[in-house]
């Protein structure tokens, strides 16, 4: 006899080699924010937790919370979803049309790498947190399960090529491949990139692999 999870993940695995042509789906990404407990405290008050809105992939999910970014026009953005759950350090993810409201210059870094980038200040309900870095613009990257990956011979960190088809027909170079069991199988683009290819959530693009 055979668990359900067993069971489960032997299905997973057939499905994932059957759609394994290098198809894969967009997935649209607007601006948002991850916080540390204590900045979540800073701004929500003491004992703070994140609520559910909607989940997203795995242990991610997007929050009922939402934060305003100050920038050095003293513009604001206003209404900036809080991502979840907590992070180690605080990062706030923008688009580059962003950067002409706040007055900002962040690098394009993949997640968790902000060492060095752009200040902001945050503003929440009960207080508000003045980062000296955590502002980034997300590289263009890929989400792909263990199972798909393997099925397409690429590994966690590899850098393919995208193929966009369609009425704005266009190729991105050097997308990021990230590989996790409780991914879902998607690229992510930032607000900027989908206008400008014409891409929507759930738009379909094609990985073309770049020799190792």
């Amino acid at each position: 006899m055979y668990d359900v999870e067993t069971v489960a993940k032997a299905v997973k695995s057939v499905v994932e080699n059957m759609n394994s042509d290098g198809q894969i789906k967009i997935g649209v990404s607007q601006r948002h924010v991850h916080l540390s407990q204590e900045d979540l405290e800073t701004l929500f008050g003491k004992g703070y937790k994140l609520t559910v809105k909607k989940y997203l992939m795995g242990r991610e999910f997007a929050s009922n919370e939402v934060v305003t970014l100050v920038g050095p026009s003293l513009k604001a953005i206003e209404n900036v979803r809080v991502l979840g759950p907590v992070r180690k350090n605080t990062q706030v993810e923008i688009s580059r049309t962003d950067t002409f409201v706040l007055k900002v210059s962040p690098p394009v870094r993949p997640s968790g790498e902000i060492k060095g980038s752009e200040k902001i200040v945050l503003v929440g309900p009960c207080g508000s947190v003045y980062l000296n870095e955590g502002v980034i613009i997300a590289n263009r990257h890929i989400h792909l399960t263990p199972g798909y990956a393997e099925a397409n011979c690429l590994m966690d960190n590899d850098y393919v090529d995208v193929e966009v088809e369609g009425v704005k027909p266009t190729r991105f170079y050097d997308v990021q491949v990230r590989v996790r069991d409780d991914f879902n199988v998607e690229m992510h683009i930032d607000t900027d990139d989908a206008n400008s290819a014409g891409l929507k959530n759930g738009s379909k693009v094609r990985i073309i692999k770049k020799p190792r």
